[in-house]
């Protein structure tokens, strides 16, 4: 392509298109293809539903495994093939999804942004097929020595929001969050509760139905800034009613959130006023150039058609298929779930593809308390007045010990 374009031009140099391929081949690097029988890999995703709509986890699971079978030989050096299931956030859907992915035999299972992940966790465990969550706050996954890894930090957000409370003098975190059992759990946890207890901040929460439209009864109470800080968890839908709510009871002090939260429509509903007050913690850093989204928009456009890149659902699921392939591409023998286990469990700290600088162990030493967790600390970014993030930092990481 890049020939057939610079023997057109009478100019002597490249063209945009010319750069903007050599830029795209030198970000998804030499190629090295897989070769061989296909090794089944479960992809677990809701979908579209009444509470949110995922459907972009399968467009950009199947682009990425393109680039890993072409660029990085796949796993073992045989090409990944996706045995993809919908849950369509039913947790009867999950659990049939869990029990036709270990009649399918996959190697593993990996879980992007599903509300219904503990549905799915346990028929995974009994059978034990590897189940890498890109975040989970269930207490049985976490807490799981055998077969789960969890690739965020379920206090990294949280502990964002006590350091946010500390910098403003306040005492207080109070957590809207929608009333989903994966939302909610997370909020439960002994390691967070103490986190707070430690810092000497009160935490709070605030469970809403999905589908409130009005949040304003259920966020009266937060009126002024006695609330301290409010941390938002929720789809966007969700986070657009909580945020315009927490406007309308004149809620004044600082804000954070997920950056699920975020999306045009979030933007475009949302004042400049409230965004501007708002930090976000993300599992990837979206809107926003950086090397991350520049090897994602690559991949993206190698191998996909249209993909909206600044989607954070899509990014995440993008880095969840990077960093398994990251984990286990090196596995050389037989390919089966307990070889797999093996081969993310000893691997030595790496960087999670495209993740913005986070860095990943699975030795179970990240937390003693929750093993499955593979990684300390997270991302975190203020917005601007037009909800942009500015630059990502990685906030209270440290080298996971061997």
């Amino acid at each position: 392509m890049v020939a057939t374009g610079c023997s057109s031009s009478s100019s002597g140099g490249d063209t945009p298109q010319a750069s903007s391929t050599a830029k795209d081949a030198t970000l998804l690097g030499p190629v090295s293809a897989a070769k061989g029988a296909p090794v089944k890999v479960g992809l677990i995703t809701d979908g579209k539903s009444a509470i949110a709509d995922t459907s972009i986890e399968s467009t950009v699971a199947d682009a990425t495994a393109k680039y890993l079978n072409e660029h990085k030989a796949g796993i073992g050096g045989r090409p990944i093939q996706l045995d993809e299931c919908l849950t369509n956030n039913d947790p009867s859907k999950a659990v049939d999804c869990a029990n036709q992915l270990i009649k399918d035999k996959v190697v593993a299972v990996l879980i992007g942004s599903s509300a219904v992940g503990d549905s799915v966790w346990a028929p995974l465990h009994t059978a034990k097929i590897p189940t890498m969550y890109l975040g989970t706050t269930s207490p049985a996954a976490v807490t799981d020595t055998q077969s789960t890894f969890a690739l965020s930090d379920p206090l990294g957000a949280l502990i964002g929001s006590i350091r946010v409370a500390q910098k403003a003098g306040l005492k207080t975190v109070t957590a809207v969050v929608i009333d989903v059992p994966a939302a909610v759990s997370g909020f439960q946890s002994p390691d967070l509760l103490a986190a707070f207890k430690k810092a000497d901040v009160k935490l709070k929460l605030v469970a809403v139905p999905p589908g409130t439209a009005d949040m304003t009864p259920q966020l009266r109470s937060l009126a002024g800034a006695k609330a301290g800080v409010v941390e938002v968890v929720g789809n966007d839908t969700f986070c657009i009613s909580a945020f315009n709510g927490l406007r309308a009871v004149n809620f004044t002090g600082p804000m954070t959130a997920i950056a699920a939260c975020l999306s045009d429509a979030t933007r475009k509903a949302v004042p400049g006023d409230v965004l501007k007050r708002i930090a976000v913690s993300a599992y990837s850093p979206v809107d926003n150039d950086n090397p991350s989204t520049q090897f994602f928009g690559a991949v993206t456009r190698a191998y996909g058609n249209d993909i909206d890149t600044e989607n954070p659902t899509g990014m995440n699921t993008f880095v969840l298929l990077n960093t398994f392939q990251a984990a286990v591409g090196g596995i050389t023998g037989d390919i089966t779930p307990a070889t797999v286990i093996k081969t993310i469990k000893s691997a030595p700290e790496k960087e999670m593809p495209g993740s913005g600088g986070q860095k990943f162990r699975c030795n179970g030493k990240a937390y003693p308390n929750m093993p499955a967790v593979c990684v300390r600390g997270g991302l975190f970014a203020n917005l601007n007045e037009k909800g942009k993030p500015a630059s990502y930092l990685v906030t209270g990481a440290s080298p996971i010990e061997s």
